[in-house]
């Protein structure tokens, strides 16, 4: 029986009842997951947060996926939400190596498992948890099919910030600065500080004042600027998958047209090679397609859901 974690109900704008639960990895770290919609009956979506997210924030998505006829289960990635945090200083987002993630999707599995979740399974992933996504496809998630959103495939650094980021992040690990943040970062969560106009997450000054309202009712949510060490393993991680082919799994891969995370290029190359992958060009979009305006947030989950529902009943996937 699996230990009840809080669930931080009072946060959220979707009254679909869930719930949260600690799982241990196999190295030994806590991290937390939250369900909805167990018995659904269509499947199950595994979401994938992105960096400095936490469970409560994907609730409408779970919302929408359960409406639909799908259970979710989503992740506190370790170093983040009410997962255990990796330093002293809980704001830095740490990690020891990027396969690190691995430990968490193995017990976000089994935990799917021992729930008896319904399949068929599907990835849901965004920004950074489309990289960890990426990674454990070709290791062997056990999905059917995955949708991307603005995966962090590669980041947006200046060519020449680009060597500076490699060669600062490496030589942390040598002279022992590697839990230091990376200089430039915010020392607060983004939605904290940032203000809504020009923001690089989202168009929708609802959505954005809800992700404010979240972290300022519980700060312990709240992540800040990654770590040297982060930047050094995303780099190093990233650049290997630049490396590997696309599996040859149904792929729905959305692109906010004003993108400023995550590198373009990287996106639209491997969904150019990706098997039978569909990239999903999203004009006037900010880098979370998930919390965007309503009329794109509700585009966007209609076509996930209709791709799903494609792929469960073996039907061509993209309506061809």
């Amino acid at each position: 029986m699996m230990q009840t974690a809080p669930f931080l109900s009072d946060c959220i704008d979707d009254f679909l009842p869930g719930r949260a639960f600690w799982a241990q990895t196999e190295d030994g770290l806590r991290i937390r997951l939250g369900v909805w919609n167990e018995e659904a009956e269509k499947g199950t979506v595994l979401l994938f947060p992105g960096r400095t997210e936490y469970i409560e924030k994907y609730a409408h998505t779970a919302g929408d996926m359960a409406r639909a006829g799908y259970a979710t289960l989503a992740v506190d990635w370790r170093g983040q939400g009410l997962a255990d945090r990796m330093l002293d200083n809980p704001k830095i987002g740490h990690v020891g190596a990027f396969s690190d993630y691995q430990h968490d999707v193995q017990a976000a599995v089994a935990a799917a498992k021992r729930l008896e979740l319904p399949k068929p399974w599907f990835l849901l992933a965004h920004s950074m948890g489309g990289c960890i996504g990426l990674r454990a496809l070709h290791e062997g998630l056990p999905v059917e099919a995955s949708v991307f959103s603005a995966p962090m495939w590669g980041l947006q650094i200046a060519p020449r910030k680009r060597p500076l980021a490699w060669v600062l992040s490496w030589s942390s690990r040598y002279l022992g600065t590697s839990e230091n943040m990376v200089p430039d970062t915010l020392e607060d969560a983004y939605v904290s500080v940032a203000p809504f106009e020009d923001n690089t997450l989202t168009t929708d000054p609802a959505m954005w004042e809800l992700m404010r309202d979240q972290l300022a009712q519980h700060p312990e949510l709240s992540l800040a600027g990654p770590s040297l060490n982060w930047l050094y393993g995303a780099l190093s991680e990233m650049l290997c998958l630049s490396r590997m082919r696309s599996p040859a799994l149904p792929c729905l891969t959305y692109l906010g047209g004003n993108e400023r995370i995550v590198a373009q290029d990287r996106i639209r190359d491997r969904m150019t090679a990706w098997p039978g992958g569909k990239l999903m060009d999203v004009p006037g979009a900010e880098h979370e397609i998930l919390m965007e305006a309503p009329d794109i947030r509700h585009r966007a989950n209609a076509e996930i859901q209709g791709f799903f529902d494609a792929v469960a009943a073996g039907k061509p996937p993209y309506g061809a």
